[in-house]
């Protein structure tokens, strides 16, 4: 993020990390100052920004918060909320969040790869307004996300992410169990990613769901899963429970009669 903003035409002024080599690495390539967090200050500057793990924020707020500091203090949590860099608020800065809706596998340093992505943002209206700013230079969509809904959000984030390459990784263990060719691995990735396609495009995601169940053949999903359970039982328990809310979505789109009553065929994990 610090790359995308000196895209934009700002000028990073000084960079604090706990490795100091990997800080000295990014204050080079950005020609900033490098000092460590116990030191820095940032008094007279328009942002400091907190890009540092979860359970850092709160010492670090408080450590940060002993020294003069930027007018506005953003972190970049997306569980978290604004309130936890209180003792900067406290401290006379104005305190927010800009959470980016997506994944850093590693360093992306050209703000176009943040382009259409969704930046979740709160905090007192200044800091709001510097978010929104930061966002919309990178051609994102700024959104307001609550206190009370950050677990939430961040949950069904990681459940966006995470939670679907888990279910593919999951899917390639199950093709390999079976000695099946690395091909179709691939198979199930380019299936992936073309389902995933079709749900940017639907209207409503639910429409996108595809596979036996779905479409109300139970018959064929119970033979399927009952061979997986005895191969696997925790693993048939969740792809039991992945039915269940299969038919949950779908039910709801026409056909919901019959795949209503099919529910109670499907037992619950």
């Amino acid at each position: 993020m610090a790359h995308w903003m000196t895209a934009r035409g700002a000028e990073i002024v000084t960079i604090a990390g706990r490795d100091s080599a990997r800080t000295a690495t990014l204050a080079r390539e950005l020609g900033a100052a490098a000092v460590a967090v116990d030191r820095l200050e940032t008094s007279g500057e328009s942002l400091l920004l907190l890009t540092i793990s979860d359970p850092a924020l709160p010492s670090v707020a408080t450590q940060l918060a002993k020294r003069p500091q930027a007018e506005v203090v953003l972190h970049t949590a997306g569980a978290l909320d604004a309130s936890v860099l209180e003792p900067l608020r406290e401290a006379g800065c104005s305190t927010g969040s800009l959470h980016p809706l997506m994944a850093f596998p590693r360093v992306l340093t050209d703000p176009r790869q943040a382009k259409g992505k969704v930046f979740a943002l709160d905090g007192t209206p200044e800091a709001r307004t510097m978010a929104a700013r930061l966002a919309l230079s990178w051609e994102g969509s700024p959104v307001h996300v609550s206190a009370e809904a950050r677990p939430i959000y961040h949950l069904a984030a990681s459940l966006a992410a995470g939670g679907v390459v888990t279910l593919l990784a999951t899917a390639f263990e199950m093709a390999s169990r079976q000695g099946l060719p690395h091909e179709v691995e691939k198979g199930y990735l380019a299936l992936a990613r073309g389902a995933i396609e079709q749900a940017s495009q639907a209207s409503d995601v639910s429409g996108a769901i595809t596979g036996p169940v779905a479409r109300g053949d139970i018959d064929t999903f119970l033979r399927q899963v009952e061979i997986l359970e005895d191969l696997d039982r925790e693993l048939a328990q969740v792809v039991r429970g992945l039915a269940n809310l299969t038919l949950r979505f779908t039910s709801q789109e026409g056909e919901g009669k019959d795949l209503t009553e099919a529910r109670a065929e499907i037992p619950r994990p």
